[in-house]
């Protein structure tokens, strides 16, 4: 065993092939070019440095400030300041990271995939390769014949790879062998696997390991350091001064005395002179060889050295945007510049800043958890934006640097979190710039990186997660708001689209983590005043006022109509920024106004109606319904409110065997054995999506879970707990109950469900309820209620649905307020409906029958109201947006008398009322006409 005293440099060269001078014995200290530091594993010298030595720098790198290199049997690696990894050479099996079928070169080549991923260390072994980031995620590809990746079997790996059995470890340090791999944990562990032909992984052993495995005979130490040389592996214990070597021997590399191959850790015997006055620094393994380097150091001073920093990448602190603050003013700025550049350009060096130091928190990254300290991302931001040199400067630079699209690890996608909180201490002007940039990055993740952005954002801090929606929301507003005021400009919307899609996904992120922000923090109100726009400028082409108002521009108004319309359309896929005013707007506008006549007979309402729906076209369904009596001698257009009213009224009825009710008789839902043939709900979709599409409210007393199915929303027990309360309640108690209640019941997994009894779990028969499955047999139970029981009947009548409306329109509406569009509510504000009635002709608010009217109808029922209510606009219950919505019209009935009854024509709300003497005459007319048969029922 050969021990230095002193740092020595050794130069020594053969064997160049594809860009690869080779070496039998030798490592590099180099401070020149840029090049922090390089050693070789085992047998390669570094390309860079030799060619640097022979006055040939490698023209890729020469403008980069490269802080590690390492180098394998016939390829290198290089990692730069800003966390880039470069590699060049043979690729025979992958060992240069490009993907599959990439052959070598001879110049240094960027790993993409890498972007973005705080790097920490780089390492080469014969044919593969190793990277581990500052939170301990270890990559590796390359040759894989014995294992050496770690991965559990021994196939070759093109790109970099995950390596997941060392997540959670706390990997610091990684070492490449020949066809072995040693890893060094924080704490001393190490794990080595891959090629143990010559005992080099310490294991007792001569056989290999495909995943890694701890040396046991180090459980106990604090290992400071591991290296591995081609076919043996040295481990320092600094506490104790003492290094250790394991596998082959033959040359007398492993420095025990012994010319023999070793699978058991044992002492390197060091030279008796070297006492307390000295601290070995750095042990390295060549191919057959191994170094110490020991230093002379005070007794008292600590033997753990501290790393390196210059070999690490540049991430951001305190201390640094102090610098930077403090130098703004003065002759460094140039300099400072440069600074700020390489770090808000780089992915990778902010990944690498905020780290959750804290009890080692970062080291558990992963797709749950993001490491970061959002508490010292906020303290540092805020410093930053009090300087407004240096945050210009940071603002200029962010906005052209690129984001990692296809991150190798989830450890790139906290770029996407960072960003946000700089752009909210921004100045106001580049904040759109800086968002639509934002968001354009994040719509190009793969959908993998997706899903982990949408876990991080639920695990966000209230504050950053509110700032995030405020910051998006606040953006899409005033984007809507100058298309609102701006000339035509196609790239707007686009822009838009973005942004409103980035808030979108947020906003379903924000509803299944249950936390404060609300639908309320996502609406934008700005969206009504593009649809009046629309609607005015539609109402000027209709009525052509163009000519006045544009001068004669009709083509410019087209233009205009057709810019907001599609503004409009882009928008609807983001129904979270709609309220519910607008959303109906936009179903009011959208929907086709072709026309699909209907001929029923009034004796045979219900099969004429299937009948008829069973032939006709989808183009048709869709279409807006006008309805005929079938008569022999007259044939009249007929109210389709009165007929949707009346053909579900037909439905409900007990006798029709449609449905099953609850205990109370107040809800209904599918039956599990139908009595009507299974086509027959999918005419009752359709009949169910014609009224939706025709804006008529019709009373089918489900559950909110039917809406909630009808736009994939998963019902729960509070669902079934609406439909059936009783059933509801037993399962709520099921979940409190202990241990102790469950043997004494001796429940199992059975339900019985409208007269029949089912096994929850088919696999396991007779399985008894516990506390540990409660959860799992309640969540059985309500799906069997509510989805399993009913499948078959069910997917015919979402089939109907669809076929007799539009998803896109349905989708826009959350399942509560679906059924408030299709069912309405029972909000019945009579004082909003007096508030709200105008007055036409000869009446007036003051006049004396209109003043009776007001008395009679306060004299009324409240069964009585709900019957004027259908009476007057052919609805039985209150429209989803509420009484306001009724605006009624009232009127003198033309040529009539005191024995005419009041009319109404439901279609505009408009009451006519003869002049009545006496408020008598006046009640006894109106409950007359109120029980009057009406529409398609009248004779």
């Amino acid at each position: 065993m050969f021990s230095w005293y002193v740092p020595q440099t050794v130069y020594g060269f053969s064997n160049r092939s594809r860009g690869t001078l080779m070496s039998s014995t030798c490592r590099i200290l180099l401070r020149s070019n840029q090049v922090e530091q390089a050693y070789c594993g085992q047998t390669s010298v570094l390309h860079l440095l030799c060619i640097i030595a022979c006055g040939l720098p490698l023209k890729d790198l020469v403008n980069r400030h490269v802080i590690q290199i390492t180098c394998g049997d016939q390829h290198s690696m290089a990692l730069t300041q800003e966390g880039r990894v470069f590699v060049w050479g043979e690729n025979s099996h992958g060992q240069l990271g490009l993907g599959e079928g990439g052959s070598g070169s001879q110049t240094p080549q960027h790993v993409q995939c890498l972007d973005g991923v705080p790097l920490a260390q780089i390492s080469a072994g014969g044919d593969h390769s190793f990277v581990l980031s500052l939170s301990g995620v270890v990559f590796g590809w390359g040759k894989n014949s014995s294992g050496q990746l770690g991965l559990g079997d021994t196939t070759d790996r093109h790109v970099p790879t995950v390596v997941k059995s060392l997540n959670g470890k706390k990997t610091q340090f990684i070492s490449c062998g020949g066809e072995h791999t040693a890893t060094l944990s924080k704490g001393g562990t190490v794990f080595t696997f891959g090629s143990g032909v010559f005992g080099q992984l310490g294991h007792n052993s001569f056989k290999d390991e495909h995943l890694p495995r701890v040396v046991a005979e180090f459980w106990s130490s604090e290992v400071s350091q591991v290296t591995c040389g081609r076919h043996h592996t040295l481990v320092l214990v600094a506490s104790s001064k003492r290094i250790y070597s394991f596998g082959c021997g033959t040359q007398g590399q492993l420095g025990n005395g012994q010319m023999t191959n070793q699978s058991v850790p044992s002492p390197v015997h060091l030279p008796a002179e070297f006492n307390d006055e000295y601290t070995i620094g750095k042990v390295i393994a060549g191919e057959n060889h191994s170094f110490a380097l020991f230093y002379k150091v005070h007794v008292n001073n600590s033997t753990n050295l501290e790393p390196n920093q210059s070999r690490r990448i540049v991430t951001l602190d305190d201390k640094m945007i102090d610098q930077w603050v403090s130098e703004c003013n003065s002759n460094a700025w140039k300099t400072t510049q440069k600074k700020i550049s390489k770090v808000f350009s780089s992915a990778a060096c902010l990944n690498g800043s905020f780290l959750k130091a804290s009890c080692d928190e970062h080291y558990q990254t992963s797709a749950e958890f993001c490491g970061l300290d959002f508490a010292l991302v906020k303290k540092s931001f805020a410093k930053l934006a009090g300087n407004e040199r240096v945050m210009s400067k940071v603002v200029e630079t962010v906005g052209s640097a690129p984001l990692p699209a296809s991150p190798a690890s989830v450890e790139a996608l906290r770029v996407y979190l960072l960003l946000p909180e700089l752009v909210r201490v921004c100045q106001r002007p580049h904040r759109a710039k800086l968002l639509e940039a934002l968001a354009s990055n994040i719509l190009q993740l793969n959908s993998d990186a997706l899903k982990v952005l949408e876990t991080y954002w639920s695990k966000l801090p209230d504050d950053c997660l509110k700032g995030l929606v405020k910051l998006f929301r606040k953006e899409t507003s005033k984007s809507i708001g100058r298309i609102a005021v701006d000339d035509i400009n196609w790239n707007a919307p686009i822009r838009l689209e973005q942004l409103a899609q980035v808030l979108q996904m947020v906003y379903k992120v924000c509803c299944n983590a249950h936390n404060k922000i609300t639908k309320r923090h996502f609406i934008i109100n700005e969206i009504n005043d593009l649809l009046d726009t629309l609607q005015s400028i539609t109402e000027d082409l209709n009525n052509n006022l163009w000519l006045h108002n544009w001068n004669g521009n009709l083509q410019a108004l087209r233009d205009l109509e057709n810019y907001y319309d599609q503004t409009l359309k882009k928008l609807k896929s983001f129904p979270c920024i709609f309220n519910l005013e607008a959303k109906c707007r936009f179903m009011k506008n959208t929907l086709r106004l072709c026309r699909y006549d209907l001929v029923l007979r009034r004796t045979a309402l219900l099969d004429d109606c299937f009948s008829v729906l069973k032939k006709a076209t989808d183009q048709h369904l869709k279409g807006w319904l006008v309805l005929y009596a079938e008569d022999v001698t007259y044939r009249s257009d007929v109210n389709k409110r009165d007929f949707f009213l009346n053909v579900i009224k037909e439905l409900r009825e007990p006798d029709s065997q449609f449905f099953t009710y609850n205990d109370n008789e107040t809800m209904i839902w599918f039956p599990t054995q139908p009595s009507v043939e299974k086509e027959k709900y999918l005419m009752l979709g359709i009949l169910c999506g014609l009224a939706f599409n025709n804006n008529c409210v019709v009373h089918l007393p489900f559950p909110l879970a039917l809406f909630k199915k009808l736009l994939n929303v998963k019902p729960t027990l509070q669902d079934l707990k609406e439909f059936e309360p009783g059933f509801g309640q037993s399962l709520e108690h099921v979940l409190k109950y202990s241990d102790d209640v469950f043997e004494e019941m001796e429940m199992t997994f059975m339900v019985t469900w409208d007269g029949r009894e089912v096994e929850l779990d088919p696999s396991n028969p007779g399985n008894i309820v516990t506390n540990s499955n409660k959860t799992e047999f309640v969540d059985k139970y309500v799906d069997y209620i509510l989805n399993k029981s009913v499948e078959e009947v069910f997917e015919e009548f979402k089939t109907g649905f669809f076929k007799g409306c539009e998803r896109d329109l349905v989708v826009m509406f959350e399942p509560e307020e679906l059924r408030g569009v299709l069912v309405g509510n029972e909000d019945y504000d009579w004082d909003v409906l007096k508030q709200n009635t105008t007055y036409e002709g000869l009446l007036y608010a003051e006049h004396s029958t209109v003043i009776s009217f007001w008395q009679v109808f306060e004299e009324l029922t409240s069964n009585q109201k709900k019957t004027f209510l259908l009476f007057l606009t052919g609805f039985e219950r209150v429209p989803i947006l509420g009484m306001s919505q009724v605006k009624m019209r009232v009127r003198e009935l033309l040529n009539s008398t005191e024995e005419h009854l009041p009319q109404a024509l439901t279609c505009h709300a408009l009451l006519e009322l003869p002049i009545y003497q006496s408020r008598a005459t006046l009640k006894e007319k109106l409950i007359e006409a109120l029980n009057h048969r009406r529409g398609f029922w009248e004779e």
